[in-house]
């Protein structure tokens, strides 16, 4: 059975301009985890980013109250930012939490994109992957059975600079090998890093048509046969927004409609928070036709999502952990909705994802 997980990025605001205050935003993130877990979802996930409108700076804090509010659904970062991260520091606050889960954490590591993080971090967007591909190795090194001994390599900017001679870090993790995907839209080195270790990839899949990411899918898939790895072992998740679904399809998309048209003005405007964020859409109706968002009714969601697999191939897929624009009664009805009869047959129908690793490699 697929696993379908929700993940929420905590903005602060929607769409509209309506403003929580930060602490009930919190607070709302820890009753949508535990609304996941009550409807049957197999996880949720929070986001890590460093820029206005965002408040999702400390994912390890937020998911160690997760840890407590939950018992069953897997937790996921949604991406941690890596490439700005002191990777002993990422390896013992992770470690850390997957005793507090019980061993039910994930992590979706990525480079992030925000503006702001050169400024904070001294890592530009360019040279993110450099930095995240280093401390990925040293993190996979400090989650290893051997002491770990490193020098920081020349020419590549990282918040960690000061070298390891021998070390260990305390706690290891719970899990003998906690999942580690790695998400992206279209970078190649991505993907072929996640080959290197065996790992999973998680597209982003969010604003663009499905060709958009199905490129850098088929490439994880064609480098991990290369690789000489069995194609069966090559996972995939991908992202779905939403969702947003109604019994009729009309009322779903006429409800979503000035959502889209406040979103698309705020792309035309430049005004996203996130940057590089564009869409080939022409109009509303083309954004529902070609676009991930699983907008209408249950059957035209269901038939969204196996189209998407079919390219894709993915059986995990997160949608949106948190309500957006929508008013809180209409999110929980459509998440609701969603869990009863979308959930259900996509289980049916897409295989179950391998369990996380049993051994170290």
């Amino acid at each position: 059975m697929v696993h379908i997980i929700g993940i929420d990025l905590i903005a602060h605001g929607d769409q509209s301009g309506e403003r929580a205050t930060v602490t009930d935003r919190y607070l709302e993130v820890v009753e949508n985890a535990k609304r996941f877990e009550a409807l049957g979802f197999d996880g949720f996930g929070v986001g890590e980013r460093h820029h206005a409108p965002f408040l999702s700076s400390s994912p390890p804090v937020l998911l160690s109250r997760l840890t407590a509010e939950t018992s069953r659904i897997r937790l996921f970062t949604g991406v941690t930012l890596l490439s700005v991260l002191d990777p002993v520091r990422a390896a013992e606050d992770y470690a850390t939490l997957d005793h507090l889960s019980n061993g039910r954490l994930e992590l979706i590591v990525g480079k992030g994109n925000g503006p702001e993080q050169a400024e904070l971090f001294g890592v530009g967007r360019l040279e993110a992957w450099d930095a995240l591909e280093v401390n990925y190795r040293l993190l996979r090194q400090l989650w290893g059975d051997e002491p770990v001994t490193w020098t920081a390599p020349e020419g590549v900017p990282l918040t960690r600079w000061a070298a390891l001679s021998d070390v260990r870090v305390f706690p290891q993790p719970r899990q003998p090998r906690i999942r580690v995907w790695h998400g992206s839209a279209t970078a190649e080195r991505s993907v072929e890093l996640a080959v290197e270790f065996g790992d999973p990839i998680f597209s982003a899949n969010g604003f663009n048509p499905i060709e958009h990411y199905a490129k850098l899918i088929r490439h994880y898939r064609r480098t991990w046969e290369e690789a000489g790895r069995d194609p069966a072992d090559a996972l995939v998740g991908a992202g779905h927004g939403g969702p947003f679904v109604a019994r009729r399809s009309q009322d779903a998309v006429e409800h979503f409609r000035p959502i889209y048209e406040r979103f698309a003005a705020r792309i035309q405007a430049n005004d996203t928070h996130l940057p590089g964020t564009r869409t080939d859409y022409e109009s509303y109706e083309d954004f529902l036709e070609r676009g991930s968002w699983l907008i209408g009714s249950p059957q035209q969601v269901i038939d969204k999502v196996l189209r998407y697999h079919e390219e894709f191939g993915h059986t995990v897929i997160s949608t949106g952990g948190h309500r957006g624009d929508l008013s809180q009664e209409d999110y929980v009805d459509s998440l609701t909705l969603f869990a009863q009869e979308v959930v259900p047959e996509l289980r049916r129908v897409i295989p179950d994802p391998p369990p996380p690793p049993t051994n170290a490699p």
